[in-house]
């Protein structure tokens, strides 16, 4: 018998009592932040706005648990592992690790989030008899990303083409800061601590790296500062939200083992360009996000007859700026 993958999006039931990655049936939990992270960087105890009831629901970090089967939580455990061990050797160590223990790893979070705010909506359908709908197009491209985390539990091995882009870079923090931020819907993860840091795009099939390969050769073995990283990964996650096509994948499925064969992205339809057009006003809106820790506002970004302010790239050269030269703080 061929090997089947669960798959909650198809029949869209998220009940608590059924592992959220096998399907089993379960009373066994795991967090959805590994435990050691949260006590390394103390903020178990502060609060993350999740989407409950419809409602956003404050809730402290510690608590945010995931129904899982026991087998399930020792195959994380073990990612875990191997990341905590590159974590702790520092960059040279988290470079050399496999992207694939990256992409499960940070995989666990951003799934793990999104999970409990289907959790949620699910139960206040049930309460209202009624049927927990969404989109076909979300429900798939969520559908292929479940099965993609699936291979930290199962035989699943992917092409050469990988369904991700994920780039790492040396990175100048604080040694107490750490720094994370997660898309549930796009699909992205940013991560960063004093050392290291790497972006994550999880279903985008590698156009967005290749997309801004120019910039990734310029910052390569650099180590970046932490506003270079967050404007980075601002136009990563702005990539993302304007990518016209829709990531598409096959999966082989033998008896024992599958294999998910990402296809490349390309511009088939001559009218529809493969990025929508780049908005600077928006993009700016996006990156004064990030850059609000540093006081650096929408107005400061784009100014009238004035070059679009960046950390990572001189306006007038396009050369990349040296982190030395940044005067602000990390």
């Amino acid at each position: 018998m061929a090997l089947q993958l669960f798959n909650p999006f198809k029949e869209m039931i998220f009940d608590k009592h059924f592992c959220f990655l096998s399907g089993d049936l379960t009373t066994d939990k795991m967090t959805v932040f590994p435990k050691w992270l949260m006590e390394k960087f103390d903020f178990g105890k502060e609060e993350i706005a999740l989407m409950q009831n419809t409602k956003a629901k404050m809730m402290p970090y510690q608590e945010l648990e995931l129904p899982c089967a026991p087998w399930v939580k020792k195959a994380f455990e073990e990612v875990d592992e191997k990341f905590r061990k590159a974590f702790d050797q520092g960059y040279e160590a988290i470079k050399e690790l496999d992207e694939l223990i990256l992409f499960q790893w940070s995989g666990r979070i951003v799934y793990g989030l999104l999970y409990l705010e289907m959790m949620g909506e699910w139960e206040l359908n049930q309460q209202m008899r009624k049927p927990f709908e969404m989109a076909h197009k979300l429900r798939d491209r969520l559908g292929k990303f479940h099965h993609m985390l699936q291979s930290v539990i199962e035989p699943i091995t992917f092409s050469k083409q990988k369904p991700w882009s994920i780039i790492t870079f040396p990175l100048k923090y604080s040694a107490d800061i750490l720094s994370f931020r997660d898309d549930i819907i796009n699909l992205s993860f940013q991560f960063g601590v004093n050392g290291f840091g790497f972006i994550v795009c999880f279903q985008d099939n590698g156009v967005v790296k290749e997309t801004e390969k120019e910039l990734i050769e310029k910052i390569k073995e650099k180590t970046l500062h932490p506003v270079q990283f967050e404007e980075l990964y601002a136009r990563f996650h702005y990539r993302i939200d304007l990518l016209q096509y829709i990531p598409q994948h096959q999966l082989h499925i033998e008896e024992d083992k599958i294999e998910i064969e990402s296809i490349p992205i390309t511009q088939t339809n001559p009218e529809l360009p493969l990025y929508g057009l780049w908005s600077d006003d928006f993009y700016a809106r996006l990156l004064s996000n990030y850059w609000q820790v540093y006081g650096i506002e929408k107005g400061e970004i784009i100014q009238f007859q004035k070059p679009f302010l960046s950390y990572l790239e001189n306006p007038y050269n396009k050369e990349f700026i040296d982190p030395e030269s940044i005067d602000l703080p990390f």
